[in-house]
């Protein structure tokens, strides 16, 4: 007899890692349910959409028990969904920015979570894969509120790991590097951008360009979710690409002053223009400014 097939639930699945991750399970046997805003789309896929707002709790409760309606089970959790806010000073957005980049990216994997674990304990079954970030781990300058999202995601998965356990649920941290998606296409804008920050937006959004031109495709992403969802003993952290597999090299073995080195090379931030020869131009006096930019490079 055929097993029956597994029940996958991946967030965010209209395209990008979302909608690569879903294709690569369904390939590989999962019976798969993808989500937006928006649910089913035209065009052909072998997975089914379902429309879910993860910022909803009445959203997420009523896809999650559609599924548990058509399938009695669920084998699978991939927490996807997310958005960012496109490299700026972390000044640059209000606290109603900030607390909506929590509640999709953060919030919305946690009521995702608490909609499916109790099923996944009934069944004494489960896996929840988070797909976190390199910035999970790392600093992203111009880029805080993101970070801090994907370093909230971070403790609260390990956590929830060794909660859950004994009970036959794992879970799992994605951690990809720079990817080929429409991600950083579909940035939201700063909301209150400030003049002092004009000249390394610019230099920022230039850098990032380049670096997405060679940056990984959404599939590498989609073979390492795989690859955490089949594993007997999965690991609580999996690398996703080269660089990222680097990175995390980096952060765990190199002194600090190195990895804080190397980010401002890479990002040329130590190529703008002195804060205090700004604020010299501007007619105002360095005094403390220029105190703490020495400081901070």
């Amino acid at each position: 007899m055929n097993s029956p097939k597994r029940i996958a639930l991946v967030t965010g699945a209209s395209s990008g890692i979302g909608e690569a991750t879903a294709k690569r399970l369904a390939r590989a046997g999962y019976k798969v349910y993808g989500t937006s805003r928006r649910g089913a789309q035209p065009g052909q896929r072998d997975f089914q959409m379902l429309p879910l707002d993860v910022t909803s709790d009445e959203s997420v409760e009523a896809a999650v028990s559609q599924l548990i309606r058509a399938e009695g089970r669920i084998d699978l959790l991939v927490n996807n969904a997310g958005f960012g806010v496109a490299p700026a000073g972390a000044e640059e957005s209000s606290i109603e920015q900030a607390k909506a980049i929590f509640e999709t990216n953060f919030f919305g994997l946690v009521r995702m979570t608490r909609a499916v674990v109790p099923h996944m304990r009934r069944q004494g079954s489960g896996r929840i894969i988070n797909i976190g970030s390199v910035l999970g781990f790392l600093p992203m300058p111009y880029g805080a509120l993101y970070s801090s999202t994907k370093h909230a995601v971070e403790g609260y998965s390990e956590s929830l790991d060794h909660e859950l356990r004994t009970r036959g649920i794992r879970v799992c941290i994605i951690e990809p590097a720079y990817t080929k998606t429409q991600f950083d296409a579909n940035f939201l804008a700063p909301d209150s951008t400030l003049d002092e920050y004009r000249e390394v937006r610019a230099l920022l959004d230039s850098v990032l360009k380049k670096v997405m031109a060679t940056a990984d495709e959404p599939a590498v992403v989609a073979d390492v979710v795989l690859e955490a969802a089949m594993a007997v003993r999965p690991k609580l952290r999996y690398a996703a690409g080269g660089l990222a597999k680097r990175l995390r090299l980096l952060r765990r073995l190199a002194p600090h002053g190195l990895v804080d080195g190397g980010i401002r090379k890479d990002l040329r931030l130590d190529t703008l223009p002195a804060l205090g020869s700004r604020t010299l131009a501007l007619g105002k006096k360095p005094g403390s400014t220029t105190q703490a930019n020495r400081r901070a490079t």
